[in-house]
Formats: C-alpha cells, structure tokens, sequence
C-alpha cells in the first residue's frame, strides 16, 4: 500500500489557506500614516498599487505548482527538499495580513522570515520542471525579497530613524543586493528576477509625481543590472 504523502498535501493545504487568507481577514492596502509615530505622507520605496496585482499570479501558481507536485510527485525526495521549508513560509503568510493591520513592526518580521525560508525552498527545488516545481516559487520569493527592503523602508522613516527618502534608497540597495547574491545561486530560476524587476517598475512610477529622481535612478540601474544579469544567464 502506498504511503500517503502527508508533507505534499500540507503543502497543497498551506498553499490554499496562504491564497484564501485575504479572504478571511480585514482589507489590506498597505500600512497607513497613523500607524506610525511619525506620519509619513508618501513612501518612496513603496510600488505603485496596482502591481500589487501580481499577487494573484502567484497565489494562483503556487496552488496549481503544490496540487500537481502532489499529485504528479507525492514522494520524490527532490520535491520534499523543496516543501519543507516552503510550508514553513507559506504557514507564516496565513497570519501576514492580520499581523500587518495589528502591527507593522510584527508584519516586517514576518516578511523576512518568510522571504528566507521561500528562497530556501527554491534553491532547494530541482531543475527537471521549472514551470510546476522551481519558478511559482520563485515569483513567490523576489516578489517577497522586494517587500522586506519596502516594509523596512517604512518602519525606519515611520520611526524616525531615517528620513522616508534616504531610507528608501538605503533598502533598495539591500534589496538589489540579495537579488543578485540569490541570482548567482539560481540563475536557472528566472522568474525571481522578474518578480523583482517589477517591483521596482513600479517603485519608478510611484515615485515620478513626487520627482524622487534618486529613487528612480537606483532603481532603473538596478533592472538594467539585473536584467541583463537574466538574459546572460540564459545563454
């Protein structure tokens, strides 16, 4: 008799709640001022709102990637390397809305730990079937390597540690910094790249009303960097 795969349909089942969640919980468009003891008016590494759309791309993939791999490799050991830390991130992102409307401090913490254990679960995840197994995660995990430099940027300038801009650029630097550390781990795995070239797409566009040409700049140095670091990774 076959065993029943226990850890792939945890993760199947961790990957339904992650994508109901916002669902289940009170309305999330970002952090408000008021939240802060000192309110900032504009965030300049926060992304125009609507690429927040993206989310529905990867909650969509990841169920798909978790209920296929469940069903197609429910014991490949290849796979199991992969879900284990991905359960521990995708666990986490259940509680992230509402951690996020209790406490930004709380949410931001969240975020880091779920971007490293989804990072993990992607270097972990084998090459044979990068549209089930390797690249939902991988959107997952740039798309998440962005939030934690725009949820940082936001908790130092609403705390008064930095200023909005200089924190920005600050943790844009990190966030580009990671992208192309991770991207040397994984260069197979192209659409953690895209995740995060899109997230700063829309830092760019955010940030041209309020003219923070020096957010732009670091932001357009870093597609092209990351970009072409994508395509010659390809040949």
């Amino acid at each position: 008799m076959a065993r029943f795969p226990y850890l792939a349909s945890a993760v199947a089942v961790t990957a339904l709640l992650f994508a109901v969640s916002p669902l289940l919980t009170r309305d999330f468009a970002g952090f408000k001022p008021e939240q802060f003891p000192v309110v900032v008016d504009f965030w300049p590494a926060q992304p125009v709102g609507w690429t927040f759309g993206i989310w529905g791309v990867i909650y969509v993939w990841l169920v798909s990637s978790s209920v296929w791999g469940a069903i197609k490799h429910p014991h490949d050991p290849d796979w199991d390397a992969m879900r284990r830390p991905l359960l521990i991130s995708l666990g986490i992102g259940m509680f992230w809305i509402a951690a996020a409307n209790l406490s930004p401090i709380l949410a931001t913490g969240m975020i880091f730990v779920m971007a490293a254990y989804a990072i993990v679960a992607m270097l972990r995840a084998g090459a044979p079937s990068p549209m089930w197994q390797v690249n939902p995660v991988a959107l997952y995990a740039g798309w998440l390597t962005a939030a934690t430099g725009v949820g940082t940027s936001v908790i130092l300038s609403g705390y008064g540690i930095l200023q909005p801009q200089p924190a920005a650029l600050a943790m844009l630097v990190g966030v580009l910094a990671v992208t192309l550390f991770v991207q040397s781990l994984k260069p197979t795995a192209t659409a953690y790249p895209i995740a995060v070239i899109w997230a700063l797409v829309g830092v760019i566009i955010a940030n041209i009303s309020s003219q923070g040409w020096y957010v732009i700049a670091l932001c357009a140095i870093g597609i092209a960097t990351i970009g072409l670091r994508t395509i010659l990774s390809r040949r």
